[in-house]
C-alpha cells in the first residue's frame, strides 16, 4: 500500500469488533499490518470507555501497537481555522487537521462529518 491512512476511532471500534463488512476488514487489516496510524483523540475516545478486561487488553495492545499523532502546533493551527470555516465537532476537526497535516487518507465511517473539508481525502470500509 502506497498510501497512509489514519483511522477514526469508529473504524478502530469496528474493526476490533469484527463489525466491518468483510472487504473493509481486508483494507483495515492490509492498514493496521503497516503499524496503524491515530490521532491523540482516537487514543483518548476508543480508551475512555469501561469495557471487559478482555476487550480492554485488545483494545490498548491495538493502541499501544499505533503510531500515534500528538497535538502538534501545525495541527493546533488547522483544527482552528477547520473549526473556523466548517460546522464540525472539535474532535473531528483535530482528527481532519492531522489527516491533512500528515498527507493521510481519512479512514472513517463518518462521511458525513468530513465530507465538506477540502483536500481531505476519504475512505468508507463501511461501505
Amino acid at each position: 500500500m502506497g498510501k497512509k491512512y489514519i483511522l477514526d476511532s469508529d473504524v478502530i471500534i469496528g474493526y476490533l469488533a469484527g463489525k466491518i463488512p468483510q472487504n473493509g476488514m481486508k483494507i483495515i487489516s492490509e492498514i493496521v499490518d503497516q503499524i496503524p496510524n491515530i490521532s491523540v483523540i482516537s487514543q483518548i475516545e476508543v480508551l475512555r470507555f469501561n469495557d471487559t478486561p478482555e476487550n480492554e487488553t485488545i483494545i490498548a495492545n491495538f493502541i499501544n501497537t499505533s503510531v500515534i499523532y500528538p497535538l502538534s502546533k501545525n495541527v493546533v493551527k488547522t483544527t482552528i481555522e477547520l473549526c473556523k470555516q466548517n460546522k464540525i465537532k472539535l474532535p473531528d476537526a483535530i482528527i481532519a487537521a492531522t489527516a491533512l497535516i500528515e498527507n493521510f487518507i481519512l479512514v472513517t465511517r463518518n462521511i458525513d462529518d468530513f465530507k465538506k473539508i477540502p483536500k481531505l481525502e476519504l475512505l468508507n470500509p463501511f461501505e
